[in-house]
């Protein structure tokens, strides 16, 4: 038996088949939990290429609230409800964003790429902050979403059916974003953290090779801000754009760890979970409970918790 195999695909192909099943047996509450979650979860693939080139983005809440807010206004101004519409159109309208931004971060790296990603997230926040037709602070409601234009009469019908549709989603960008990293360009990724200079000589680009993986980045945030606008049937700048919900995505990326795409999708239920459940027992100290569990994986587990997974699914292919 070849222990080396990749047991990507067929994991996440039965993870796709558990999670739609457990979303119609579940508690509403718990979907609405699982469904908040799995939309997170797209954007933290996106922020899993980065780092594994050695990049942190603390302004990714920039294409989350972009996504977001194309829904919402799409919706309120143009009546359009339909997820095969409004997912199109906050995919096109993050990645044209990434792509033109992209331009100027890939020119910088470390703590300049960080900061410079969340001064472009802060901007679109005061925008939408100062402005009445946006919304202002309180933002405004988003509609039921539909489905070839049907609509389950049901509530909790309307709301499985939207979370078998990104349990989907999250299955086609986990599958595309495994295969582009096991591309040519995709296994740049960890080369380009470690040293981009033999990169450039080996005859690659290696601003080309960023901006390529930050557009990338950008559109899967866009597409995690519509499903969770869609989710929550609202949006406002502070629980999408502000700096906390990129602390949030970069919470979720180190607890999940980098080394699988299936990562983020355990890492991001865990902290809702978690938070969920800290909130409840102790809601005046919620965010001290959620800050030392933090700290306990960066200091036990650096891998996150994806390597645990790895430790235990491969000490049982050495039996």
């Amino acid at each position: 038996m070849n222990s080396s195999r990749d047991w990507t695909v067929p994991g996440l192909t039965i993870g796709l088949i558990a999670a739609i099943i457990l979303g119609m047996l579940v508690p509403d509450w718990v979907l609405s939990v699982i469904t908040i979650s799995f939309a997170r979860a797209l954007a933290v693939i996106g922020l899993l290429v980065l780092w594994r080139a050695g990049l942190v983005s603390f302004g990714h809440a920039l294409y989350y609230g972009l996504g977001a807010y194309t829904v919402a206004l799409l919706g309120k101004y143009w009546g359009v409800h339909d997820v095969m519409l409004l997912i199109p159109a906050a995919l096109i309208v993050s990645t044209v964003c990434g792509f033109l931004l992209g331009f100027i971060l890939r020119k910088y790296r470390e703590i300049f790429f960080a900061m410079l990603s969340l001064a472009f997230s802060m901007i679109l926040y005061g925008i939408l902050v100062k402005t009445e037709s946006l919304g202002s602070t309180d933002g405004f409601n988003v509609g039921a979403p539909t489905f070839f234009g049907f609509k389950f009469e049901d509530v909790q019908d309307n709301k499985i059916a939207f979370f078998s549709f990104l349990c989907v989603l999250g299955y086609i960008a986990a599958l595309l974003v495994h295969y582009y990293l096991r591309s040519t360009l995709g296994h740049l990724t960890t080369a380009i953290r470690d040293n981009e200079i033999r990169v450039e000589y080996l005859g690659y680009s290696v601003a080309k090779a960023i901006h390529i993986k930050y557009t990338m980045s950008a559109a899967l945030a866009g597409v995690a801000g519509a499903c969770l606008a869609l989710t929550l049937s609202q949006v406002d700048p502070d629980s999408m754009v502000n700096w906390t919900a990129s602390g949030e995505l970069v919470f979720v990326t180190i607890l999940s760890g980098t080394g699988n795409v299936a990562a983020p999708f355990i890492g991001s239920m865990i902290f809702d979970l978690l938070r969920t459940y800290a909130f409840e027992w102790a809601p005046h100290a919620w965010q001290l409970i959620v800050g030392a569990f933090l700290l306990l994986i960066i200091f036990f587990l650096p891998g996150g918790v994806w390597s645990v997974i790895a430790r235990i699914f491969g000490a049982r292919r050495k039996l």
